[in-house]
């Protein structure tokens, strides 16, 4: 199967009549439709004035037209999905930072989006759902927009920017990642390699879609080989496994969260778990303790494909291999599409088994930060694009992070991983999650901290996993302050939050 290098070449693997996108209770829309709807909604779009590099901001809660008003505007102008649920100071920084010429929202919806918009002087598209035309069809009004001529018309090409979203900003302001055509194409031609995706496989799309992890592998990526996506109105543990049983996909992907919360109800479930035999679990976008990677494993009979990604990649940088390949736990897999190495700190490659910062070059990778020169200076050294985060890479080539630079722990000088610690209280068999983060100290600048959330009818005392901890880890290691919680603290994308997080437990 060739490389697309635009969204319309990716879109033309599926057979005209095969299933391209389905959703729970739905009729399902075939590939011919996908194509029919993406060409009418470039053509609309044209006809608004709004054509290719012109940016569209979309704001639609998850389901089959948030899939679809994502391939049909990224397929002829710039799609910049936005989280539903910002408030109105934070769609008008995102609005503003964009410079964006169009807000698509649903028809009806009341959002804080709307009066931003129109404060801004940005038309609205109102979308209105057709579903018995197939699961995501749409049709666009545009209210107060009068007819305009696109500067760039018709679809894009493989340089035009076809995705922009913003990095998650955690300790400065957020800087906008540009991607083109043929970096998210590369990306979804990857991940469908690495997971050897076919027409056969249905996937179900649990994933937030104003992320990138959610719109390229779990969307693009299947839909690059012609497969189905079953798309659900977003992440719910109790409806997990109804949507299983109905949609009985080969596959689905999600961050270590989500299948934390899966597992803690797959026991009352074993029936719709036998019955829809899995070809594999995949995760992606925050570390996933092996504890948990080998329980899921157990537990579905299928193997947990655990991949390192992040948005200046267009998602998917290494992966752990599929079977008969060997899966590390613990490991982010090999390189899976650009090239990964391992850099010093003046920005040279170190020899495997050397702690460093990993670095990534290749077709998927993003060109540079928007308007960002700084940024850009720091970002990229000798060609590599640095990607923040500290980890090694062994003989075999397989990665392993140790955490995010940021996220280091100092302890007056000495070093912690939060994730080392985390991977020690998950041993302990009271202890069903862990995050472990930096408190502020007087003398020593920071000290190190544990959230924990107990198992089911479990009990631990901060002093028992205290003790835990320091058989298992050097004395400045042993979290000096443990918290017990029901459940921890999660950003917009089900990912763990270990920057600020002292600050929003009310420990700080």
């Amino acid at each position: 199967m060739s490389t697309a290098s635009t969204v319309i070449e990716l879109l033309n693997a599926g057979a005209p009549a095969a299933r391209a996108l389905s959703a729970p209770g739905g009729a399902p829309l075939t590939y011919q439709a996908l194509r029919g709807l993406v060409a009418e909604t470039i053509k609309t779009l044209n006809g608004k004035g709004i054509g290719r590099n012109d940016r569209v901001a979309i704001v639609l809660d998850n389901g089959p037209e948030m899939a679809t008003a994502f391939l049909g505007v990224a397929a002829g102008a710039t799609a910049a999905p936005l989280n539903p649920g910002y408030r109105a100071e934070e769609f008008e920084f995102y609005l503003t930072d964009l410079k964006a010429k169009l807000l698509i929202i649903e028809s009806e919806k009341i959002s804080p989006a709307v009066d931003v918009a129109n404060k801004l002087g940005i038309p609205i598209a109102r979308l209105r759902a057709t579903p018995e035309k197939g699961a995501g069809y749409f049709a666009l009004a545009f209210p107060h927009a009068a007819p305009a001529a696109a500067a760039r018309p018709g679809p894009g090409a493989a340089d035009d920017i076809a995705l922009v979203l913003h990095t998650s900003g955690t300790t400065s302001r957020p800087k906008i990642v540009p991607l083109m055509q043929r970096n998210i194409c590369a990306s979804a031609h990857h991940i469908r390699r690495t997971l050897a995706f076919t027409a056969a496989d249905r996937g179900l799309n649990i994933m937030p879609l104003f992320h990138i992890h959610g719109l390229i592998a779990g969307i693009l990526s299947p839909l690059s080989a012609g497969g189905e996506v079953c798309c659900t109105p977003g992440f719910n543990a109790l409806k997990f496994f109804g949507w299983m049983a109905e949609a009985r996909p080969t596959w689905y992907t999600g961050v270590p969260t989500m299948h934390q919360a899966i597992l803690a109800r797959a026991d009352k479930n074993a029936d719709v778990i036998q019955a829809n035999p899995l070809r594999f679990i995949r995760s992606s976008s925050s570390s996933m303790p092996p504890q948990v990677i080998r329980e899921l494993e157990r537990v579905f009979g299928a193997p947990v494909i655990e991949a390192y990604s992040m948005t200046e990649a267009a998602h998917q940088m290494t992966s752990n291999p599929l079977p008969p390949g060997k899966r590390k736990p613990g490991a982010v897999g090999v390189a899976a599409g650009p090239e990964v190495c391992v850099l010093d700190g003046a920005g040279n490659p170190v020899a495997p088994g050397v702690v460093g910062e990993v670095a990534i070059r290749g077709p998927n990778v993003m060109s540079g930060y928007e308007n960002n020169p700084k940024a850009n200076a720091e970002a990229f050294v000798n060609g590599w694009f640095r990607t923040g985060d500290q980890g090694v890479m062994d003989a075999e080539g397989y990665v392993s992070i140790t955490g995010r630079l940021k996220e280091i722990i100092n302890r007056g000088g000495e070093k912690v991983s939060p994730r080392e610690v985390d991977e020690v209280l998950m041993d302990h068999p009271a202890v069903a999650q862990c995050v472990t983060f930096a408190i502020p100290h007087e003398k020593l600048g920071e000290d190190v901290a544990a959230l924990v959330v107990l198992r089911e009818g479990a009990t631990a005392g901060e002093k028992e996993l205290r003790d835990f901890a320091a058989v298992h880890l050097a004395d400045f290691k042993v979290p000096r302050k443990i918290l017990f919680r029901s459940e921890i603290p999660k950003g917009a994308t089900g990912k763990l939050q270990r920057i600020g997080l002292a600050q929003k437990l009310g420990i700080a």
